[in-house]
């Protein structure tokens, strides 16, 4: 069994919910974590967590979210965890490429991310782009106060950042992007994390890996991912598989494991991998 572990199933690309279920448990993906990215939007997110076992959420702001609300608070992220659905806090983090929301803003919504993640004992799910120096200082200095759990969301940052991420104890999930016949660099750095320290994503819709690339990506899709990553590893699918799912399910502890999660991928029909 496999689970996405990043994906956005409130988005109109996945208007009808059940069939997009149905075609990931026929790539053997037993469960789908939807995230958060506007607080004004959340529940909307949530409604999708709620209408299926196999899908939890997270809550959070996005950085290009963060500057176009008012920030979020520690208290206001805290209660919506209190939901039996809502399994981590985010995405989260600094995104300077597009810098759709002040840096200063950004860093402060980030911190306050990881106060709500230490003080509830969830995860705090990162996106980090062109902003890699700081995130690791606040991630360190964050870390330094109390720690917490977290996750280097579709990475795609070097082989060194990867290891202080680790070395601070994150997790690191990888996309199609090490799919991408320009990827070389990233499946070098994938290549040297440890595989106890990796878990799978789509992103969907975005980053479709190949050879659906260029298409509205989808949670079946994590196989493929998957598949990338057994490769880069040198380890056999199943293993990868395994090993994925229960970081995943070590990391979000608050989710259930699925039921059904020995059903040989492909075999099992919609509702066999559900979430117990």
């Amino acid at each position: 069994m496999l689970v996405d572990s990043h994906c956005h199933l409130d988005y109109p690309e996945f208007a009808d919910l059940d069939e997009t279920a149905r075609r990931a448990h026929g790539a053997g993906v037993g469960c789908m974590l939807t995230i958060g990215t506007s607080m004004k939007k959340f529940a909307g997110v949530l409604a999708v967590a709620e209408a299926r076992d196999d899908i939890y959420c997270t809550v959070g702001v996005h950085p290009h979210e963060a500057g176009k609300e008012p920030l979020v608070t520690v208290n206001q992220l805290l209660e919506h965890a209190q939901h039996p659905k809502v399994i981590g806090f985010g995405e989260t983090g600094l995104d300077y490429f597009y810098e759709h929301s002040p840096r200063e803003i950004q860093q402060q919504s980030f911190r306050t991310h990881i106060q709500a993640a230490r003080e509830a004992g969830l995860p705090v799910i990162v996106h980090t782009r062109d902003a890699d120096a700081d995130t690791l200082d606040i991630l360190r200095d964050e870390m330094h106060k109390g720690v917490f759990g977290g996750l280097i969301h579709c990475f795609s940052a070097t082989a060194a950042f990867a290891r202080e991420a680790v070395d601070l104890g994150l997790y690191i999930s990888v996309s199609g992007i090490i799919t991408f016949k320009k990827a070389d660099d990233l499946r070098a750095a994938v290549a040297g994390v440890p595989l106890d320290r990796l878990l799978v994503e789509t992103d969907a819709p975005y980053l479709a890996p190949l050879p659906h690339r260029g298409k509205p990506n989808e949670p079946a899709y994590t196989r493929l991912t998957a598949e990338k990553l057994a490769e880069i590893k040198g380890v056999s699918f199943d293993q990868v598989a395994q090993t994925t799912t229960d970081n995943f399910f070590r990391l979000f502890g608050k989710a259930k494991r699925p039921v059904g999660q020995t059903k040989q991928a492909g075999a099992a029909k919609a509702g066999e991998l559900a979430c117990a």
